[in-house]
């Protein structure tokens, strides 16, 4: 009885360990929203550096003022993991870059971020901190994880070649296209959330290759603020 339970126990660890697959997504969504391309000098960076449009620093943050939110596409060729690396606010050690939709500020916005570790995933999440801008003031709360209704295993991302994310929010449903090929949908409520795109980076070398946000108009005064 007492094997019996050993094995029982056991074999439950190792399908705990086991995560089945999300269904695809729909291959035939396409962008509705029209996107205009952005000078990364015109970028309000708010954390880390920008040089000749190359990324060397473990926490980058940026976005990209007078432009609506709602969509925005990087075109990127990551190097490899920066020389420093640090922790997120929460204490992870992660190597990831993405894409940063109606950014309130720092503490208010939706992520759509390309992860490395600790497994190569697209990872949609909103952050919400009412009353709160700064990294001081909210740190790593507020973050909810969104299930995708469909969702891939997107490809190698620091692999030395160019790769593109896009990303757009239509209605409640948003969509993500790792080099054109439709990665990730699912529901999501961002209602309440006003702010440009941008994009975020941790822990990778990378250059910028291209930067294109929704080309409808927005407040030309983006937060840039101390950003988690």
């Amino acid at each position: 009885m007492r094997l019996a339970l050993l094995v029982a126990v056991a074999a439950c660890g190792r399908h705990a360990h086991h995560r089945a697959p999300d269904p695809p997504p729909d291959p035939s969504a396409k962008p509705q929203l029209a996107l205009a391309d952005v000078a990364p000098a015109s970028l309000c960076v708010t954390k880390g550096a920008l040089a000749q449009a190359r990324v060397e620093v473990p926490t980058f943050r940026a976005v990209a003022p007078g432009h609506a939110g709602d969509a925005a596409a990087i075109r990127v060729t990551v190097r490899g993991t920066s020389d420093h690396e640090r922790a997120l606010a929460g204490g992870q050690d992660r190597r990831q870059l993405g894409l940063k939709l109606r950014a309130a500020d720092g503490c208010n916005l939706v992520y759509v971020m390309w992860r490395l570790d600790p497994r190569p995933e697209l990872e949609v999440s909103i952050k919400r901190n009412p009353g709160a801008h700064t990294s001081a003031e909210c740190g790593a709360d507020g973050y909810t994880k969104i299930k995708p209704d469909g969702a891939l295993e997107p490809p190698p991302l620091a692999d030395g070649a160019p790769h593109t994310l896009q990303a757009e929010l239509a209605a409640a449903t948003l969509t993500a296209w790792i080099d054109g090929r439709v990665t990730w949908q699912g529901h999501l409520d961002a209602t309440g959330l006003t702010g440009p795109a941008g994009l975020r980076s941790d822990n990778l070398s990378f250059s910028l290759d291209s930067l294109s946000v929704d080309a409808r108009p927005g407040s030309v005064s983006a937060n840039c603020v101390d950003d988690p």
